[in-house]
């Protein structure tokens, strides 16, 4: 196996937290960073910090085309998955790996479906506190990645992706049900990142003992009752593990859901609580809390 090269796709609080590690660990020149011509140039100009230390990039015009990348991590939102999908083809060829960091558990199968379900390693991103604040990225837990293969087939890509792990000194644990895995950080996003978001606060107010902790605790609740109707052995011990994930994170730090509302973006609400009533109306299952979180931030989004 030679060098592996890696691409990253979404210059976020997450792009620029694990593409700094990975630049440094492996030398720039076999991570590239995938962006537009106005994105390079504004990059270049005014810089992109990680908890103000500036990084050296290797900014790569998604028009370029060359040798594919081995791994392509997708750290776009899913609001823009689409136009990440353009921004990264010129990367993916027949031995590409791709890991998506994005929330949810719908973008691995939209990924599958544009460059094929067998390149594409489950992937989830747990624990950092990773907030982007203009150019800079401030973060005190970097947090780690989970990885698996859901199918025999995948075992030789999740190898492949261990080993640059691996060499880059990079934080991630192979986990046998990525599946469940995956579900328990869709818990925590329901949980967290609405609560948050709605209560116009900070992890502080979440935290064991927090003003909102019951809040999230039912809508964690809901999520594990919609995964139990779906066949995924979520329980209520995984809502105390999400919690303990939570009570390790800057109390002053916020999810990326927080952050988009501060900045009058559009939001996840749909990959969030949009799907648990869709999937509450399909079992016939009550899920209040995510009703009325919902609901709330639609109206919020109406005032960006």
């Amino acid at each position: 196996m030679g060098k592996q090269t890696v691409a990253i796709v979404g210059l976020g609080a997450l792009g620029i937290l694990y593409g700094q590690h990975l630049s440094e660990a492996l030398r720039k020149d076999r991570v590239k960073i995938i962006v537009n011509e106005e994105r390079k140039k504004r990059y270049e100009a005014q810089g992109v910090t990680l908890n103000g230390v500036p990084c050296d990039f290797n900014y790569v015009l998604e028009t370029e085309i060359g040798t594919p990348a081995d791994v392509v991590i997708v750290c776009t939102k899913s609001l823009t998955l689409d136009s990440g999908m353009e921004s990264m083809k010129h990367q993916v060829g027949d031995q590409t790996t791709i890991l998506s960091l994005i929330n949810g558990i719908s973008s691995e199968q939209i990924l599958g479906a544009r460059f094929g379900q067998e390149k594409v390693i489950p992937t989830v991103a747990i624990g950092m506190d990773a907030t982007r604040e203009g150019q800079n990225v401030r973060s005190k837990v970097k947090g780690w990645l989970q990885i698996g293969a859901d199918t025999p087939e995948k075992e030789s890509r999740l190898a492949e992706v261990s080993a640059l792990f691996d060499e880059a000194n990079f934080p991630y644990t192979i986990e046998e049900d990525i599946t469940l895995k995956i579900w328990e950080k869709f818990l925590m996003n329901v949980g967290v990142n609405q609560v948050v978001m709605v209560n116009e606060t900070t992890y502080r107010g979440i935290q064991t003992g927090g003003t909102y902790h019951e809040q999230m605790r039912e809508a964690m609740a809901e999520v594990v009752k919609i995964a139990q109707a779906e066949g995924i052995p979520l329980t209520e011990a995984h809502i105390q593990q999400a919690i303990d994930i939570i009570d390790t994170v800057d109390p002053e730090g916020m999810p990326s859901m927080r952050q988009d509302g501060l900045a009058k973006r559009p939001t996840e609400v749909e990959l969030f609580a949009g799907m648990i009533l869709a999937k509450s109306k399909q079992y016939g299952i009550p899920t209040p809390m995510n009703d009325v979180l919902y609901k709330k931030i639609k109206k919020m989004e109406q005032k960006f």
